[in-house]
């Protein structure tokens, strides 16, 4: 969430939960791992000044989808790489970017394990995670975790930048 707020052409970021079996899932029954839910952030965006695969290079280079059911020391279905699509042609762009991968030098011998599914359910998190890293910016997880994020996207990614 911390990074897609910065990018130009995004319109609308939520924090929120995606393709569980359960209604409006709390953060502590997700975090249980038995829900089915992924931890996701919603995206809307303006094709006309962001593409889905800039939306998508911004995704792949902010997190880590070699690791099944894990982000760092986050363990669990909940935290799977995950891309929820709204409609079939968004779902094919999806498969075509995630096919050319392997020719790109960074992730050449890598397995990457994201699902792509379409989006059954969406619920939004709490309120009191939506922009969470600007609310708690000295947190453990904020300032280890998702600020060395945005500094990538500071120092890597400038043509992104809002």
């Amino acid at each position: 969430e911390a990074v897609f707020l910065r990018v130009r052409g995004v319109l609308r970021v939520e924090s929120g939960y995606a393709n569980g079996h359960l209604d409006a899932p709390s953060y502590e029954a997700v975090c249980g791992g038995q829900t089915g839910h992924a931890e996701v952030v919603a995206l809307e965006f303006d094709p006309g000044v962001l593409s889905l695969d800039e939306v998508l290079s911004v995704f792949f280079a902010m997190h880590d989808p070699t690791t099944l059911n894990r982000q760092g020391n986050d363990v669990g279905t909940q935290y799977r790489s995950g891309i929820y699509t709204s409609d079939e042609a968004q779902t094919q762009a999806v498969q075509r970017f995630m096919a050319a991968l392997p020719r790109d030098p960074h992730w050449a011998g890598t397995q990457v394990v994201t699902e792509v599914q379409p989006l059954q359910a969406y619920w939004p998190a709490e309120a009191y995670h939506q922009r969470y890293y600007e609310a708690h910016p000295q947190q453990g997880y904020c300032a280890y975790i998702i600020a060395p994020k945005v500094q990538k996207l500071m120092r890597d990614y400038q043509r992104y930048l809002a």
